[in-house]
């Protein structure tokens, strides 16, 4: 009989204890849920039987990668239903625990384990990155490793995703019918601008990407360039570009932990969507090499995605697809957490500029490319590492959408102690959208 769709409505009411708000399409060919919803298809058992040994988010996690499970229809309408029905679940609402006292709950999930039979543990997609344990984190080795696991997956598919621009961070719309490439241009010009950059200037670009914003800076504005990655498939491709532009006397691409920098001082700093791998461990020794690395009046700009505080931090734990398929480590902390730790590195904080909604447009725009050439972004890396892709622009473009993250632009000077500080009493008016001086 094909009623497996019923099936697993039922039992995901029952567990859940509300309506189901989307389609399900089971492996026998059923369906059942409400007419005209997005529909989660659910391709083989084994997807039920991933949730039984691994509940939660990583067991949907390994489900999706794998291919067991997928969505037909608006796959941000989908994740939207799905978040209120799974997550946002009101704090006074009874956990699994709880509701497994409940007799009738109990049968549910008994039958959840009959309908997943045979009940065996499935292989762990192997894009999972995992590690023996969380004791090391944030040594030079293990941000070495986290950072190629992400970055280390294929230009070419980054180049797919990103477009031409090859800026993996939140871009800055004049206008939501700017183009990527347009806007990505506009926030690279937007940080020199802050930055106050000038010929014969010396930046460093922690945390360098493709070199976009090394090319910017020393093809607009005349400045000098250090960047450093710990991927060496960004650093071979960065001085390629630098290459083609000719502008190999003026930047210097290294594969270096931004720990081992020592040749400062530098006039400014860039650090755009860098600071989430540091981890809160280690921000404070962050900041502090930073501001050590920066000229007296030097100024940096800190480009950093931020989460809403919780009532206890201390019950704050890294979101488990996020950690396991696409940043191994990273860390998210309160805007609040990010200031008060450069104040306390010696920094004087200027200015703060949040752009969260830039970056869900940023994100339409690369599902949008991702989705485009699908077939081609599979061949390039594997079509497990392409659905993770997928789910977590679009996870991460609601997020920003509903203000369950942020990303703000913290501009900072290493003021002298004479407290002239070289900034203009009116912050905002960072000139109009052409360099000068070259």
């Amino acid at each position: 009989m094909q009623d497996a769709a019923l099936r697993l409505q039922n039992l995901a009411e029952q567990l859940v204890g509300t309506e189901l708000p989307v389609r399900i399409r089971a492996w026998d060919g059923s369906e059942a849920g409400p007419p005209g919803a997005p529909t989660l298809v659910v391709r083989h058992r084994r997807a039920l039987r991933r949730l039984l040994w691994k509940p939660g988010e990583l067991g949907l996690a390994r489900a999706w990668v794998a291919g067991d499970i997928d969505v037909d229809g608006d796959l941000y309408q989908a994740l939207d239903l799905l978040a209120e029905f799974i997550w946002e679940r009101a704090d006074d609402a009874p956990s699994l625990t709880e509701k497994l006292r409940d007799p009738q709950v109990r049968a549910a999930a008994r039958a959840l384990l009959a309908l997943a039979a045979p009940f065996l543990p499935p292989p762990v997609p192997r894009e999972e990155m995992r590690r023996p344990g969380r004791l090391h984190r944030h040594t030079k080795g293990s941000d070495k490793k986290a950072i190629s696991h992400h970055y280390d997956v294929g230009n070419a598919f980054y180049a797919l995703v990103l477009g031409p621009s090859m800026v993996y961070s939140c871009a800055y719309w004049e206008s939501p019918d700017s183009t990527l490439a347009d806007a990505q241009r506009d926030k690279l010009d937007l940080i020199a601008r802050k930055l106050d950059l000038k010929p014969g200037m010396r930046l460093l670009d922690v945390g360098c990407g493709w070199g976009s914003m090394a090319i910017h800076a020393a093809r607009e504005y005349g400045v000098r360039v250090v960047g450093v990655t710990l991927s060496q498939e960004q650093a071979a491709f960065a001085r390629k570009r630098i290459a083609q532009e000719g502008l190999t006397d003026r930047i210097e691409i290294r594969v270096q932990d931004y720990r081992d920098v020592r040749d400062g001082p530098y006039d400014a700093i860039s650090s755009i969507g860098m600071a989430e791998h540091v981890g809160a461990e280690r921000y404070l020794d962050y900041a502090h090499d930073l501001h050590a690395l920066l000229k007296p009046g030097g100024r940096l700009l800190n480009h950093q995605i931020a989460r809403r505080p919780q009532r206890d931090e201390s019950a704050y734990s890294v979101d488990e697809f996020i950690d396991a398929y696409v940043f191994p480590d990273g860390e998210l902390a309160p805007l609040g957490t990010t200031v008060g730790l450069l104040e306390r590195a010696g920094f004087e904080v200027r200015d703060v500029e949040s752009i969260r909604e830039h970056y869900a447009l940023t994100l339409r725009h690369w599902v949008a490319n991702l989705e485009a050439n699908w077939p081609e972004g599979v061949r390039l890396t594997s079509p497990g590492r392409a659905r993770i892709w997928r789910l977590y622009m679009a996870a991460s473009a609601l997020a920003f959408e509903h203000n369950r993250i942020g990303v703000n632009q913290v501009l900072a000077v290493r003021t002298p102690e004479g407290g002239k500080s070289g900034m203009p009493l009116r912050t905002r008016q960072w000139g109009d959208m052409s360099p000068s001086g070259v």
